[in-house]
């Protein structure tokens, strides 16, 4: 094997972990950024304006040619319409679908991925959230007490995975071990704009706090150059990743 194997293997190692968000409101928007980047993301993450905006198809079309995909959901409603959503999805052959991590909802969730490859994300707390915003909400908990609380929720459910922000990763993972998926949103390479989120960290950061996959939007969707934005943030990830 060639010096040259190792890293190459390492940097796609480093590729899949990277979810680049296609926070768009269209399909040729999501397109061109696909085609923009080419062959150097290979995981993507739809969300619900995109969803809205005839996303599943695109999302089939991405899985055609061989990208991973992530829905982001979000989904909370009674059981029997989480269900029948969840069973849509895994239909589809996406990767990771979001559901927010209510006991009720994750159970459900759960009864109707059985048998498919779709693997399950709890939302535990949104990263444009703080100790104030849930206050407002009503909850009895801080960020870290609520993540706590339902990631043990998540665990005792089954669940595959926990959508959380990284600075919580490294207490979650220290309790649940390797079992679960952690992933990061929130996640902004040095000197850029926090924008909307509230608790953040760099790529190289959340991979050493334990987080097993980043999402990352805006530095990416709206750099100047977003192929090149990807490889460095991709390249970050390699350096730290063990």
């Amino acid at each position: 094997m060639s010096a040259a194997a190792p890293t190459e293997q390492k940097a796609a190692a480093a590729r899949e972990r990277l979810i680049v968000a296609l926070d768009f409101a269209t399909i040729w928007e999501a397109e061109a950024l696909v085609t923009t980047l080419g062959d150097s993301v290979s995981f993507y993450k739809i969300g619900l304006a995109l969803a809205c905006g005839g996303g599943l198809p695109f999302a089939q079309d991405l899985i055609t040619d061989g990208k991973e995909v992530f829905l982001d959901l979000k989904l909370h409603d009674i059981a029997t319409t989480v269900g029948r959503a969840c069973a849509q999805v895994a239909s589809l052959g996406a990767k990771f679908l979001t559901i927010h991590a209510y006991p009720q909802t994750m159970k459900a969730a759960k009864l109707a991925a059985a048998g498919s490859s779709l693997r399950l994300l709890g939302v535990t707390v949104l990263t444009s959230y703080d100790d104030h915003d849930l206050a407002d909400a009503g909850y009895a908990y801080g960020v870290r007490d609520l993540v706590a609380r339902r990631a043990a929720q998540a665990r005792e459910a089954d669940l595959d995975g926990l959508i959380l922000s990284a600075g919580e990763a490294p207490a979650i993972r220290a309790s649940l071990g390797r079992k679960m998926i952690l992933v990061t949103p929130g996640i902004r390479p040095a000197g850029a704009e926090v924008s909307d989120q509230k608790r953040t960290m760099t790529p190289g950061a959340a991979i050493a706090a334990g987080a097993d996959y980043l999402v990352v939007g805006r530095p990416v969707t709206q750099a100047k150059n977003p192929r090149e934005a990807a490889e460095a943030i991709i390249a970050e990830i390699a350096a730290v990743q063990s």
